[in-house]
């Protein structure tokens, strides 16, 4: 009998056996992580709330979130474990948290981010939002401003088509290294400043 793969990556919906791990993640990637029990509320009580957890093994290693408000899915907050990060194991999930909101008949995807977090927004390019307009001073540790970026419709064809393409690159890539990057503690902050930016650890 073949053992199974416990370096394989799992992408599932958050429970609230995951949230000690989820708040370990949050704070070593935000400097004002939501408060513990923030995670439990949402899951809980928010019935506009969907939260997805990426794990290795029996680790959680990322998670995200989105409220899905009419048509509307709003990314309310993304990150990977400062561990696990250049591994593409944050545009995996943000492909799941897309496929998510497709699935639940959102027409359009949303977010904020800083505008300094030019990885971020690389990202987000890359799977068709756009930029279109500004929260002024919307972070509150420095006053920074946020871009807010938009999908076109995701049942549209221009976007279905840029998922699809994403999705077959993302599956003929070679498998990532699913090993913990060990010059990092299991705890420690990214070598990076982090941020209050949701979508600062999406590496």
């Amino acid at each position: 009998m073949t053992a199974p793969d416990a370096r394989r990556l799992l992408i599932r919906p958050m429970t609230t056996a995951d949230l000690p791990a989820v708040q370990l993640i949050e704070r070593a990637s935000f400097t004002t992580p939501w408060p513990p029990q923030a995670y439990r509320q949402e899951l809980e009580s928010n019935r506009l709330a969907a939260y997805l957890v990426v794990t290795v093994g029996e680790e959680v290693i990322a998670y995200g979130g989105v409220w899905l408000m009419v048509d509307e899915a709003h990314v309310t907050t993304f990150a990977v474990h400062p561990r696990y990060r250049r591994r593409g194991i944050g545009e995996r999930l943000l492909l799941a948290l897309m496929d998510l909101s497709a699935d639940r008949h959102a027409r359009e995807a949303t977010l904020e981010v800083r505008l300094s977090n030019l990885g971020a927004r690389r990202l987000y390019e890359k799977y068709g939002f756009r930029p279109v307009g500004i929260r002024p001073r919307y972070y509150s540790d420095n006053q920074e401003d946020a871009l807010i970026m938009t999908t076109e419709p995701l049942s549209g064809a221009p976007m279905r088509e840029r998922i699809g393409r994403l999705r077959d690159a993302l599956d003929a890539a070679p498998p990532s290294d699913l090993h913990p990057d060990a010059t990092l503690a299991p705890t420690e902050p990214s070598q990076a400043q982090p941020g209050s930016d949701p979508n600062q650890g999406v590496a």
